[in-house]
């Protein structure tokens, strides 16, 4: 079979896209592209695969000690500890002491660094020593729970790695697990086992059909019709076809061996067996690995969002800083404490716990979904989820059960047909490509066909399989007595394409206008009534071939059609209404019938405001798709591409894009949205493509997932109001002190052992509560945005500063140098405390402490650090630190002070929220 130009560019588009990273995560695909493929590999493993390639076969399973079945588990066992586990070296875990490193030369650890050689050099010991803590405190906290993090993604994607199946010889006392399943291979009985790609091992016999993933290199020994996108591999831009021989002299480069399937390349039609030859490190996809230098890959929007927020404060500190050391150094004239001064005012301006945070409540985040059923491949694939506002999704499984009956199997004339059934049942029997839930719907109708004992009246011959530009597929069998018969199944406007004429009973006339409008007003009428309409054709040929391709696929006779029923979730309608309440629209992409789909949406409650068939998408630009998808819930009849198509339009106009596909089909749309979604059934293309995968297909699930990813979102961002709020008032207020004291308003050793204690009560953070108000909208990085809400709320906390100066100063009369550690003992005490306080205030917009609490966890951080920061002041360290006790009638004022700035700041919260909104 040759793929037609439609078909090709879909499967170039796969294995071009996400499909090229799947096996090379940590790699660079334009690295692979452009690696010499003949000089990238050892000699040795070239005359391998050359070697292989050409041996015959029995004489190759000879060699590898396997056997036509397949191995049995103990010899695999045994196989397996000689060659090891089927893995490229690259996926190893970093080492637990360079992890470590990497914890620590984060730019801001850097900083933290360079400032205590500096305390050091200049004799601070005690500045030296609280840098030192607060480095040590954000490497180790960041260390462990990247740590966890990485453990716990690990146990995850364990939970829906791909797998391969293999023929597998029974061993004696060996029972089958649910997972085995017997096929008739060359007209043998043999056992299938579904295995981990890690325990592939040479010898091993394969079987491949489209969507998989080809786990190993595989010699094959049986092809029919197999395109594989090799473009992960070679770059090249269209599907390569492969065969279970060699066909000429050898090639040059290894990878044009056409018997040869390459590990890290897909399956994109027809099916396949082979035995394995190489795996892991020893596989062709191995030796590369090993040399191709890693090149980091582009920032995600996650990543992309938090650097420019990471910047923007830098760029704070970077013109801050400076100002506070020539305000000090001309208004006090001692420019080396200026200097550290305005040190360690750099220090609290750098947000060295946003590594920590960010990993923490991603770690978190991402074990709550997976006890929700919902496993995270990617951690920051969490934040996309929360700012997702359209999902994109297929009808089967997610607003139906997934549980595919066959209804009717009837005439042209709407009749109940035996003849229909068999015939259905023949295609869907004999067929090896991949077997969706329409065909094990057929099969288990096959009680019915018992007395008929049709694998013994019909023998298989050939089958063209199917793909997504003819949307149909056929099987040629022979009838003992009769000769051969070409069965074809598929969507009913691509079978009667194929059709020149009808059978009614015994009679076959031509399929003229008339037979075509009662055609279609019979499917019209079971679509409306929401079964799925699938039309069986046949044609009789002569017994003098025995192999067929697409071009046989013509003149055939309509038979009748199968129609089948996907009830309505009972879930579905309260999750619609969910994802609706969290402002997330949802759209209906499928290649089934329009009239179905829009009969299945009215039933669970999901408004169709616009429906566009694949056809007149296809006929769209760019520009004209970008305003219909506005307005479109269901979109039927799409190809692989059409699809794509629409999400990209969606994001185009600006929205986050969520698509959910299980299917080979899906890979383009997956790749293009935002935030891919698959499920633990999906075909391994779709399941490797997606950056979350659910244990469950349903939007319930999903709607689950999308509200802890705002959880997780808000939790970020609250730390990053805080620290940036807080900080931007702490230094106008030095700012504004600086210029009208006679001494230094804070000492370096208090803005550290401050910044310290605040750092401490925030790594409750991740673990807060989020008002239910913050999860019922998408959330998006917004900078911009950011820099408003540090200009507005910073200068609240610099007023009660300021109001603390002006109470030491005229209530206290620490005026002078000699009283400068009162001053300051002041103001340590009240920053630090309304730091912490504003940690309260501004993780929520409604009133902190009564309507909106914060967790156990934060609220037990931040009163431990109040009480510490008070037991510094007032207890016997307080003179180690330089500082002293302070009267008891400063903490009324101070009770005074607190209770102000939070009422002002719960004012400016609401004006903020009326007129820039809170999210």
């Amino acid at each position: 079979m040759k793929l037609s130009p439609l078909h090709a560019h879909f499967v170039a588009h796969l294995h071009r896209r996400r499909t090229a990273r799947l096996f090379l995560r940590h790699f660079s695909f334009e690295a692979f592209r452009h690696a010499p493929v003949s000089k990238g590999v050892p000699v040795d493993l070239a005359h391998t695969l050359t070697a292989a390639a050409g041996e015959a076969p029995d004489a190759l399973l000879a060699r590898l000690h396997s056997h036509p079945d397949g191995l049995d588990a103990r010899q695999a066992a045994r196989i397996r500890q000689h060659s090891g586990a089927n893995l490229v070296q690259h996926e190893q875990p970093m080492p637990a002491w360079l992890h470590l490193w990497h914890c620590y030369i984060d730019p801001f650890n850097l900083l933290l660094s360079a400032l205590a050689a500096m305390s050091w050099y200049s004799g601070d010991v005690k500045a030296t020593t609280v840098i030192g803590c607060m480095v040590v405190l954000s490497t180790l906290i960041r260390f462990v729970q990247e740590r966890r993090s990485s453990h716990a993604a690990d146990a995850l994607k364990a939970m829906v790695g791909s797998r391969a199946t293999v023929l597998r010889r029974e061993t004696a006392g060996e029972a089958d697990d649910p997972a085995t399943r017997h096929v008739v291979v060359d007209g043998r009985n043999v056992r299938c086992v579904e295995v981990p790609l890690a325990e592939l091992v040479p010898g091993d016999i394969v079987v491949l059909s489209a969507g998989d993933m080809i786990p190993a290199d595989l010699r094959l020994l049986k092809a029919r019709d197999l395109y594989v996108g090799q473009g992960a591999m070679t770059g090249e831009s269209l599907p390569v076809e492969k065969f279970a021989a060699l066909r000429g002299p050898a090639p040059a480069s290894p990878l044009d061996l056409d018997s040869i399937a390459f590990m890290g390349t897909n399956v994109l039609s027809g099916s396949a067996t082979g035995v394995v030859i190489a795996t892991g490190a020893r596989s062709y996809f191995g030796t590369l690995a090993a040399r191709v230098t890693a090149v980091d890959r582009a920032p995600t929007a996650f990543q992309a969002g938090v650097n420019k927020v990471s910047w923007l404060l830098i760029r704070f500190m970077a013109v801050m800083t400076p100002l506070v050391f020539l305000i000090n150094g001309f208004t006090k004239g001692d420019w080396v404490d200026a200097f550290l001064f305005a040190m360690s005012v750099a220090i609290g301006l750098t947000p060295e716990m946003l590594p920590m945070v960010v990993t923490s409540t991603l770690a978190k985040g991402a074990v709550l979904l997976s006890r929700r059923k919902v496993i995270v491949k990617r951690l920051d694939a969490i934040q996309n989820f929360g700012a997702m506002d359209v999902l994109c999704t297929d009808k089967t499984g997610t607003l139906t059960q997934d549980h595919i009956v066959l209804q009717r199997h009837v005439d042209i004339d709407g009749r109940d047909s035996l003849d229909v059934l068999k015939y259905a049942w023949l295609n869907s029997h004999y067929q090896t490509g991949l077997k969706n839930l329409l065909d094990v719907a057929v099969l288990a109708r096959g009680d019915e066909l018992q007395p008929l004992d049709l694998p013994a009246s019909f023998l298989k011959v050939d089958e063209i399989p199917f793909d997504f530009q003819r949307r149909r597929m056929s099987v040629v069998v022979a009838d003992r007595r009769e000769g051969h018969l070409l069965i074809c199944k598929g969507a009913i406007e691509e079978i009667l394409a194929a059709c020149t004429s009808v059978r009614r009973g015994e009679v076959v006339a031509p399929l003229d206008g008339e037979a075509l409008a009662h055609i279609r007003q019979l499917t019209d009428a079971m679509n409306g009534d929401g079964l799925r309409v699938v039309g069986v054709a046949t044609r009789a040929l002569p017994a003098n071939q025995s192999s067929y391709g697409v071009a046989d696929e013509a003149g055939l006779t309509l038979a009748g059609y199968i129609a089948f029923l996907d009830p309505p979730k009972d879930s579905a309608a309260p999750a619609l209404l969910a994802l609706r309440d969290k402002g997330v629209t949802v759209k209906v992409l499928t290649g089934d019938n329009g009239l179905v789909t829009a009969r299945v949406c009215h039933e669970v409650g999901l408004a169709v405001a616009g429906l566009l068939q694949g056809a007149e998408v296809s006929a769209m630009d760019d520009a004209a798709l970008g305003k219909a998808v506005e307005t479109t819930t269901v979109f039927a009849k799409l190809s692989p591409l059409d699809k794509e198509r629409v999400v990209r339009a969606l994001r185009g106009n600006g929205h986050v894009v969520g698509f959910m596909g299980d299917g080979i089909n899906d890979a383009p749309a997956l790749h293009a949205a935002d935030i891919g979604i698959s499920v633990d059934t999906a075909v391994d293309i779709a399941k490797e493509a997606a950056d979350i995968i659910l244990l469950e297909k349903s939007l319930l699930v999903l709607a689950d997932g999308v509200r802890e990813g705002r959880k997780t979102f808000a939790n970020m961002l609250k730390y990053i109001r805080m620290t940036a709020s807080s900080n931007f008032g702490n230094v106008f207020s030095v700012l504004v002190a600086s210029v009208f004291l006679p001494f230094l308003p804070m000492l370096p050793m208090h803005l550290l052992l401050q910044n310290l204690l605040y750092d401490i009560s925030q790594t409750g953070i991740p673990f807060d509560n989020v008002d239910e108000e913050f999860l019922n909208r998408p959330q998006h990085w917004n900078a911009d945005g950011l820099g408003r809400f540090m200009m507005c709320f910073g200068p609240v906390s610099s007023i009660f500063d300021l109001a603390t100066f002006a109470l030491m100063w005229f209530v206290f009369h620490a005026t002078t140098p000699a009283a400068q550690t009162l001053f300051q003992s002041g103001w340590f005490i009240e920053g630090l405390l309304s730091q912490t306080l504003v940690v309260h205030l501004i993780r929520t917009r409604k009133l902190p402490f009564v309507d909106s609490r914060a967790s156990l966890p934060l609220t037990a951080m931040t009163a431990a650090v109040v009480l510490t920061g008070v037991t510094i002041v007032m207890g016997p360290l307080a003179a180690y630190f330089k500082l002293q006790a302070l009267p008891l009638a400063y903490f009324g004022w101070l009770a005074a002070i607190l209770l102000a700035y939070m009422g002002l700041t719960q004012g400016m919260k609401n004006w903020y929220g009326r007129r820039f909104g809170w999210q």
